[in-house]
């Protein structure tokens, strides 16, 4: 499966069409990225793993994962366990938003510090509002595509 999100949020795969929601900062070149620019980066990423809570089929979320956001530490854009000294976003959300996470490999072969941690994709808030540089589904839509994705598919985020 190879899917691909456009400017406009429309995130297209071989089984159909879905709205999304994208970066509040737009998309940029993956080269521009910056940390905290809310931006989608522009590019081909391998989905590199599910992560979600117990209640669906894959590897569950315990209430301590996290994923270090600051450029600084040498855990930068990897998953850490909280209480952590540096800088890490919470997995497990009481709003659903990361009940399912599917982690996308942008800035992680190799790591530059400060291009850019924890993008996603993600369940969607109601309305498709902005994300901080994920991208984000309707959750029934995540898990549909899900279904069908097989190792080696990748996302193409497009600003076309």
């Amino acid at each position: 499966m190879n899917a691909a999100v456009d400017k406009n949020g429309l995130f297209s795969w071989k089984g159909g069409q879905f709205r999304a929601a994208i970066g509040k900062g737009g998309f940029l070149p993956a080269a521009d990225k910056r940390e905290g620019d809310g931006a989608s980066p522009i590019g081909v990423w391998p989905l590199r793993r599910v992560l979600y809570r117990p209640a669906l089929p894959v590897e569950a979320l315990e209430p301590e994962m996290g994923w270090c956001d600051d450029p600084k530490d040498p855990n930068y854009n990897r998953p850490v366990v909280h209480p952590y000294p540096a800088s890490a976003e919470r997995l497990w959300r009481e709003d659903e938003l990361y009940d399912v996470i599917v982690v996308l490999g942008h800035n992680d072969a190799p790591i530059v510090p400060g291009a850019g941690s924890a993008i996603f994709l993600h369940c969607a808030k109601p309305g498709y509002p902005p994300t901080e540089g994920c991208i984000a589904l309707r959750r029934d839509d995540l898990l549909t595509l899900l279904a069908d994705a097989e190792p080696g598919d990748v996302l193409t985020i497009s600003a076309v």
